[in-house]
């Protein structure tokens, strides 16, 4: 059996980082994680091929050379699948779907004649039996949360890593919380289920034998969802570590109570964590209490995020503009929120009504939805029927996206946050040829090709006299800068 497992290509978003890749001489942010975990999970005598239209193109001799065509896409990539299967039929090649765009919305693709609905492992047995007798069914689905304790290793070996910044593993599944505008618990429900320590170093233990010795990306909805499971991992991670001398580095994505746990934040900093993605959402009590987050609720965000930072951990943001009860200042007060807070990476969106979240179905009985989402909350649309004025809203987030990311700004944000960050031990480590490389281009292109370039050098100045052990991270930030103030200049 020939499997062809594709990745569609993820359009220009703040989490594509298209501007950053050219900086890095890479071709994607990041690998297609779920793809290669599913290709573990089929039979080891069958031929398989990935691949990734991020990094390489989708050539119509790779479809002819398939039985079957495995696809897997979020929301964003909706437009792309279309193209891709208007492709398949006319070679008459079979697609077998799953991903969040076809679990919320198989529906809408009559063109695709197999789904795979939710989590893979309870039914890819079902689906490879099926396969071998050459009658596979419309859909499969289990409606229970499978146990990751039987998730195997990705098939690192089907990709070139080198075309990739970053690396992806997956430790646990489910959020133990409940925010109106999510859909992570509908995919993945409320309980956390995670892997054993053992099975996550097995497979960063595989990433370092095949030479990866950069970032990994822990892709967990909330990674101190079961916070006894994350400190048993973190202690496995921290002997692993000083056992092999890697010098792998993590960022994953956490509720913002992290910041009440000293201890487990200086075990993740010991553990080789620089970085967490937290959903700060906003500086309004009110829309926080509408949209039921109440893990941010009742607490001081602008300390919760300088803990953080004093940690070790770079706090990447997100934040939301949309919510009924936003006042008409809340471009004015996110602004100031994310300059005194030294976000710097702030990732502002609008709110988007995902299928079948909470937020979806409250203004489907209100009779406010208007169209389908994009999966891109960074867009300069609506799908629902706004308490502010529409206009009022896209013309404010424009306007706020562009701001936060001028140079003299960004760059001031910047020396904000490394007031605050407390370098980790070792923070002069290695310099890799790509680090040089994207060194010297950030120069080039930032600090003698562009607007800005008088505030990119008094930063990159400052930064040596007052903060030397920081300059690799101010230059790393500055380049990401640019790829956001490209975002936000085409709003």
């Amino acid at each position: 059996m020939r499997i062809l497992l594709v990745a569609p290509p993820t359009p220009e978003t703040f989490w594509s980082f298209k501007h950053v890749l050219r900086l890095v001489s890479k071709r994607a942010a990041f690998p297609p994680l779920g793809l290669l975990t599913v290709a573990a999970m089929l039979p080891p005598e069958w031929e398989l091929r990935v691949v990734d239209m991020n990094v390489e193109r989708l050539r119509d001799k790779d479809l002819r050379w398939a039985d079957y065509v495995m696809l897997s896409a979020m929301i964003v990539h909706r437009d792309a699948v279309r193209e891709l299967a208007a492709r398949c039929r006319a070679l008459a090649k079979p697609i077998i779907a799953g991903g969040p765009l076809f679990t919320t919305g198989h529906e809408a693709f009559p063109e695709i004649g197999h789904f795979v609905l939710g989590e893979a492992e309870e039914v890819i047995p079902e689906l490879v039996a099926d396969l071998r007798r050459g009658q596979p069914r419309h859909c499969y689905q289990r409606l229970e949360w499978p146990s990751l304790a039987a998730t195997p290793a990705p098939r690192w070996d089907l990709i070139d890593l080198r075309r990739y910044a970053t690396m992806a593993v997956q430790f646990s599944r489910g959020c133990p919380f409940n925010c109106e505008f999510c859909d992570i618990i509908v995919m993945n429900g409320r309980v956390p289920r995670t892997k054993t320590p053992a099975q996550l170093i097995a497979e960063l233990e595989g990433l370092r034998l095949r030479g990866w010795k950069d970032t990994v990306f822990v892709v967990d909805d909330n990674f101190i969802g079961n916070k006894q499971q994350t400190r048993a991992l973190l202690h496995t991670l921290v002997d692993w570590r000083a056992r092999t001398g890697t010098s792998l580095t993590f960022f994953t994505e956490a509720s913002v109570n992290l910041a009440d746990d000293s201890e487990l934040c200086d075990l993740m900093v010991k553990a080789g964590f620089i970085k967490v993605f937290v959903g700060i959402e906003t500086p309004s009590a009110e829309a926080l209490e509408e949209c039921r987050k109440v893990q941010n609720q009742g607490r001081d965000l602008v300390a919760a995020v300088q803990h953080l930072q004093r940690a070790g951990l770079e706090v990447m943001g997100g934040f939301i503009i949309g919510f009924d009860s936003d006042p008409h200042d809340i471009f004015k007060r996110q602004f100031e929120f994310i300059q005194k807070s030294g976000v710097a990476t702030a990732m502002v969106g609008l709110l988007t009504a995902l299928p079948k979240t909470r937020l979806y179905q409250r203004l489907a009985r209100e009779g406010r939805i208007q169209t389908a989402t994009t999966g891109n909350n960074t867009q300069a649309a609506l799908n629902f029927r706004t308490k502010l004025n529409r206009d009022y809203l896209l013309n404010g987030y424009r306007e706020l996206m562009r701001r936060l990311y001028e140079p003299g700004t960004y760059y001031q944000r910047i020396r904000i946050f490394l007031q605050h960050h407390r370098p980790r031990p070792g923070g002069w480590h290695r310099l890799s040829r790509s680090d040089f490389q994207a060194f010297l281009k950030s120069f080039w292109l930032l600090g003698l090709r562009h607007r800005g370039r008088w505030a990119y050098w008094r930063l990159c100045l400052s930064t040596l006299i007052r903060r030397p052990r920081q300059f690799r991270h101010a230059i790393e930030l500055a380049i990401m800068g640019y790829h956001f103030r490209r975002v936000a200049r085409h709003l």
